[in-house]
């Protein structure tokens, strides 16, 4: 699902994955702390593969209730890689994504959940945050 991501310029002082949980936690230089559930951040990757190459090409990512996070890569200064259970690698999480992800994740998850209904898909079990 592609999403607007305004520049933010926080950076993130702590990353902490909770394998366990399946939560990826994450601090902030000006004090937030956003807690986000691999699927959350799974079905919002911006790679080419989920949301193409331009507007109307973005493909409704589904069944991944149960991926995980098995790898956390740093790119440069500004971003993570997440590597996920079901192959996926190719998703650059810029601080300013993770921030947007973080910040909106009420609406965001909301929004993704009524994409799934329009569509006819259900979940197998609700994220609740």
């Amino acid at each position: 699902m592609r999403i607007e991501i305004p520049p933010r310029h926080h950076v993130p002082t702590e990353i902490k994955l909770h394998q366990v949980s399946g939560i990826l936690e994450i601090h902030f230089d000006d004090g937030s702390i956003f807690e986000m559930p691999a699927e959350y951040l799974r079905v919002y990757t911006q790679s080419a593969e989920a949301v193409g190459h331009g507007p109307g090409q973005e493909t409704l990512q589904t069944g991944k209730e149960d991926v995980a996070i098995t790898d956390i890569l740093p790119v440069g200064n500004y971003a993570v890689k997440l590597v996920f259970s079901d192959g996926h690698d190719t998703g650059i999480y810029s601080w300013d994504l993770l921030y947007k992800l973080g910040s909106d994740f009420p609406l965001l998850w909301s929004q993704y959940l009524e994409e799934l209904q329009a569509a006819g898909i259900s979940r197998r079990s609700p994220i609740t945050h």
